[in-house]
């Protein structure tokens, strides 16, 4: 099993319980660089991989199929992490990482464990609470959308599909008793206060 852990923005007290946890009890535990190695070090010993940053598309997935034929030796029969800065899911070295994982050995299971992202950090520091919309981007075009507190999410998905969105998937009470999680076939009238609503389009 291979469990992708986010380490947070790079503040070694800003780990999450759940992520010191997996990194004690992995059985091998890997990281892209510098910054990880000293956020992971008090709680194991991690192997470094190498990770180039580059515009040579070609030579970054050469070296990602490199790095994840070493992580699938490790993950087919043991408790590999693969630590990584921020969030595992958003801007990830580690969601490229899955792509090839699950091209090349669809049996390794993948799972991740979600860290303190540097766009909620971003908050913290210069005191600008969110209170509205927002968009993050690296520069490429928006795909995706998370609305959250979604009272109607078949209405809202209707809407949506409006605007060439296709993908749905609905979490409702993550984390809480009665937490569900419901594709775009599935989506119900009405759903709780605690509900996020992902939509993704094609571009």
């Amino acid at each position: 099993m291979l469990s992708g852990v986010g380490l947070g923005p790079g503040d070694p007290e800003l780990l999450t319980i759940k992520a010191v946890r997996m990194l004690q009890e992995a059985d091998v535990v890997y990281i892209p660089g510098g910054l990880a190695r000293r956020l992971v070090e008090p709680y194991c010993t991690p192997i470094e991989l190498p990770f180039p940053m580059s515009h040579d598309e070609e030579m970054i997935r050469a070296q990602i199929i490199e790095n994840a034929e070493k992580i699938a030796s490790d993950a087919r029969d043991k408790n590999v992490v693969f630590g990584i800065i921020g969030d595992p899911n958003i801007f990830s070295t580690f969601s490229r990482l899955t792509v090839i994982l699950k091209e090349r050995y669809p049996n390794i299971i993948i799972g991740t464990v979600p860290g303190i992202s540097s766009i909620t950090a971003l908050m913290s520091e210069t005191g600008l609470p969110i209170t509205g919309g927002f968009c993050v981007t690296d520069g490429s075009k928006i795909r995706s959308q998370i609305r959250m507190k979604v009272r109607k999410p078949r209405e809202l998905a209707e809407n949506l599909r409006k605007e060439g969105y296709s993908r749905f998937v609905l979490v409702e009470r993550m984390y809480m008793d009665g937490m569900q999680v419901l594709n775009g076939d599935d989506l119900p009238e009405e759903s709780s206060y605690f509900s996020l609503l992902y939509a993704e389009r094609d571009l």
